[in-house]
């Protein structure tokens, strides 16, 4: 009888990873990701300064900018990466809350492997303690409206809290709250409020802008530079004459039907400049292009005119000065036209801007953010966006709760009495959730220096006498009040950060076999060792 043979089902060169080793593999793949970050998370955070291959230098503690640089390459690292991306995306701030939340998630699910329970069992124990700390985070959280801007004040200050901003953070919060409640409608679009970044000057020197600011000049330098109570027409349309889609020649035979020919294009380019002077438009933004002979007698009626104004600046001019946008200019009405107070060129930097400011009730403003360098400048804006997002998130759900790691310490102590009405072995898993959660308060306590085991002993009591928003406050080294203190969030960071970590970590554990594909499967030569390293 022949000796059975090996079968081989895959390609050669692929590599397989089963049963626990494929799942140390990935935990162990998350829970570097998770360590990465986890040194900037919190008020004491540090920074991270990332090179990349052209030298280009980020310095920031920015949980998803971090990532994003450090072009990771592991799949399951990847999925790490992605639970920041939607915490980005659904709140705009959190994201490294997020991360570390999931490692520690799978640290805790490491151990209880070690204790032969089964990937199903702690994942179905995840599933509900995630269910739980959703119901326990909406039972704790505190109302919020439009009105009450002195808590989005503090929203947008906690956001900033640990930034390259925080030195400004009370001239930035107030800016960012301006800005949001100046858009706001019946849903508020973050994207109505423009960020324009300029280095030089002290970031104090920020500033809201009543209308847009766009990296364009007026087309003719005979314009006016600056034009006050503009009247502004905003086209869609090119001002000049259009070319024939196919290839037309004109025989001209007497000279003096060349002369003609010129005469009458540039009657039609007269005829169309003579329709937006009509309109009596001070200040004209196309779209598209404005030829050289309709520049001139734009010019010569004192009108301003900027041309291939970008389609995002051309929409956000339109909300911010009440303007239609035209698309013929037959069909110019007075009524067409929006209005801002000034309109002006000015040179930023080396760069020449255009300034559309004063508006009446503008629905889309720009924040002009200052800073002393490039590197100081790109955190500020980092910073404005986590401000701006905190404020849209706690107003979308109208719910917010204290920081400080209060909320957390609150839902692992619901979870562990949420634990002891389950029998079985996913009562374990529970508990894990509930520990895994105290990391929040630990990395902050831990991030400023203080003795996270002390810290959270003292928490937990505060917590048991139904102090429910005591915290850490990593500048005074002590415990508060963190509602008192004014360190709030939306209750959004907290539910997202919950959700994408305990869902990616549920994935995660339920993989058992990692099948990776050989590099030339791929149409790739396999790289060879360089000489002398055979």
């Amino acid at each position: 009888m022949k000796e059975n043979q090996p079968i081989f089902i895959l390609q050669d060169g692929s590599q397989r990873t089963t049963g626990k080793d494929a799942q140390r593999n990935n935990i162990a793949a998350a829970k570097l990701v998770a360590e990465t970050v986890r040194t900037t998370l919190g008020p004491k955070g540090m920074d991270k300064m990332l090179v990349d291959s052209l030298g280009d230098v980020v310095i920031t503690n920015d949980g998803v900018t971090i990532l994003n640089e450090m072009q990771i390459e592991h799949p399951a690292a990847k999925m790490i990466v992605e639970v920041a991306k939607t915490q980005e995306d659904e709140v705009g701030d959190g994201t490294t809350t997020a991360v570390v939340l999931t490692g520690e998630l799978l640290k805790n699910a490491e151990d209880l492997l070690d204790k032969n329970i089964h990937p199903t069992i702690i994942t179905k124990g995840y599933r509900l303690a995630a269910k739980k700390s959703q119901e326990i985070l909406n039972s704790i959280a505190e109302p919020i409206s439009l009105q009450d801007t002195d808590n989005l004040q503090k929203i947008a200050s906690t956001a900033m809290t640990g930034k390259g901003a925080e030195a400004s953070k009370e001239i930035l919060a107030e800016i960012a709250v301006k800005a949001v409640t100046q858009v706001a409608e019946e849903d508020i679009d973050i994207d109505n409020i423009k960020i324009e970044k300029k280095t030089g000057e002290s970031t104090e020197n920020s500033e809201l802008i009543q209308g847009i600011i766009f990296d364009k000049e007026r087309v003719h330098s005979s314009m006016p530079k600056k034009v006050k109570e503009a009247k502004i027409l905003i086209l869609d349309t090119a001002i000049e004459i259009k070319n024939l889609e196919t290839d037309t020649k004109i025989q001209i035979t007497d000279p003096t039907k060349l002369q003609d020919f010129l005469q009458q294009e540039e009657t039609i380019l007269k005829d169309m400049t003579d329709k937006i002077i009509n309109s009596k438009a001070t200040v004209v933004f196309c779209q598209k292009g404005i030829e050289d002979i309709a520049q001139h007698y734009l010019a010569k009626q004192n009108i301003f005119a900027a041309r291939r104004v970008k389609k995002s600046d051309i929409d956000k001019l339109a909300r911010a000065t009440g303007a239609s946008i035209i698309n013929n200019l037959d069909d110019i009405k007075e009524s067409d036209l929006g209005y801002a107070g000034i309109v002006e060129e000015k040179k930023i930097g080396d760069e020449e801007m255009t300034y559309v400011k004063e508006c009446k009730n503008p629905k889309a403003v720009t924040i002009l953010i200052r800073g002393g360098t490039e590197h100081v400048t790109s955190e500020v804006e980092r910073a404005m966006k986590d401000a701006l997002g905190d404020i849209v998130a706690s107003l979308k759900d109208k719910k917010i709760v204290a920081g400080a790691g209060s909320p957390e310490i609150e839902v692992a102590k619901g979870l562990r009495e949420y634990s002891n009405s389950l029998s079985g072995r996913e009562q374990l898993a529970v508990l894990a959730f509930a520990e895994a959660i105290e990391v929040i308060p630990k990395t902050l306590a831990e991030n400023a220096g203080m003795d996270p085991i002390d810290i959270i002993t003292t928490l937990k009591a505060k917590h048991d006498e139904n102090q429910k928003w005591a915290g850490v406050d990593v500048f005074k080294k002590e415990v508060i009040d963190a509602w008192k203190e004014g360190i709030i969030e939306p209750l959004k960071i907290k539910t997202q950060a919950i959700k994408s970590a305990s869902e990616v970590t549920e994935l995660i554990l339920r993989i058992d076999d990692i099948i990776a594909s050989s590099a030339s499967e791929q149409g790739q030569m396999p790289q060879m060792p360089p000489p002398g390293m055979m």
